[in-house]
């Protein structure tokens, strides 16, 4: 019964309000003055958009990178500025003078020769006359020449002491237009050593058989070989030189065997003949200090290498079945043990 009250008293106040809308609609007309009609404006109208649910997941919208430079400095190079070719540009070159010297080719017709044979040289040259070849010693130094023509072929005979290899040099032209080349042929070894381990040296020649005399000291041994008739004195004392060479003067007809007059302590024994002749030198005296056995006697061999500097390297039985190896100039002194 009250919602029907309800519902007309509302119907009630809706009619009222209709009444008056009408009645505002009848007022006095406003005089209109015509005008040109104004130009349109566009007016920006939003767009609905959606919101977001509660679990939305917020889009971070990218910010374009500016196409115009921003201020600051521009960057600099750290090493200046370089240029790459292009890939098919030519790279300069210096020109040849076709007019200079040239060799085409120095060689030989062997791998190797034998010490004491013939080798044969042979070459070709160009823009020249004449060249000339040289031959080189181990120091480097020029000992022989040949003026030849522009090319052929030279046939030079090497040395039975020649060892290792032989050098040769062709120069062609002169002043700064000279050009050279060397050409080195390898030896054959033809001579074996008598021991072993055997060095990498060619020896200078065969072994040679010879009397050998040794006796051991205090401060090292002495040894006499007979083919060369010189006695080595071989020190151990860590002193300079680590041995000598002394040639032997020892005359049985003038000097006397021993000293008559010096008596060994026990234990000792004074060396005798040519090798006590050279002991009682005072150099010699002093450094090896006293003999500790008595020499020995014995047939044995002597032989020696050429070293790069000209020097020779000595190699001597020694009476106990090692060999004794002298470096040069006193410099040093080793024992090699055969296997």
């Amino acid at each position: 019964m009250f919602n029907l009250r309800a519902a007309a008293l509302l119907h009630l106040i809706l009619l009222g309000i209709l009444a008056v809308l009408v009645s505002a609609c009848g007022a006095t007309a406003v005089q209109v003055i015509p005008t040109d009609p104004p130009t349109a404006t566009a007016t920006y109208t939003p767009s609905p958009s959606r919101t977001p649910g509660a679990n939305a997941t917020p889009t971070i919208t990218p910010t374009p990178i500016p196409v115009s430079p921003t201020g600051g400095p521009s960057p600099t190079r750290l090493f200046g500025p370089t240029s790459t070719p292009a890939p098919d540009e030519p790279t300069p070159t210096r020109s040849l003078n076709p007019n200079a010297p040239r060799i085409e080719f120095f060689t030989t017709d062997v791998v190797a020769a034998a010490p004491g044979s013939s080798i044969n040289l042979f070459w070709s040259t160009r823009n020249v006359a004449n060249a000339s070849i040289y031959r080189v010693d181990v120091s480097g130094q020029r000992t022989q020449v040949w003026n030849v023509p522009a090319d052929g072929r030279l046939a030079v005979s090497t040395r039975r002491s020649d060892r290792g290899q032989v050098d040769f040099v062709l120069s062609v032209g002169d002043g700064p237009l000279t050009v050279e080349q060397p050409l080195a042929i390898p030896l054959s070894c033809p001579d074996q050593w008598f021991f072993i381990p055997a060095p990498d040296d060619c020896p200078v020649g065969p072994a040679q058989e010879t009397p050998l005399i040794e006796e051991r000291f205090e401060r090292g041994r002495m040894i006499y070989v007979g083919q060369s008739n010189i006695v080595y004195a071989l020190f151990n004392d860590g002193f300079e030189p680590a041995w000598v060479s002394i040639e032997n003067r020892y005359d049985p007809a003038i000097h006397p065997e021993f000293e008559e007059t010096f008596l060994p302590p026990p234990g000792f024994v004074q060396p005798i003949g040519i090798l006590g002749f050279a002991w009682r030198r005072d150099i010699v005296r002093n450094r090896m200090g006293l003999a500790l056995d008595p020499e020995v006697k014995y047939e044995g061999n002597y032989q020696t290498a050429n070293t790069l500097s000209g020097d020779q390297n000595v190699y001597v039985s020694s009476a106990d079945g090692t060999v004794l190896q002298l470096l040069p100039d006193g410099s040093a002194w080793q024992i090699i043990t055969p296997p």
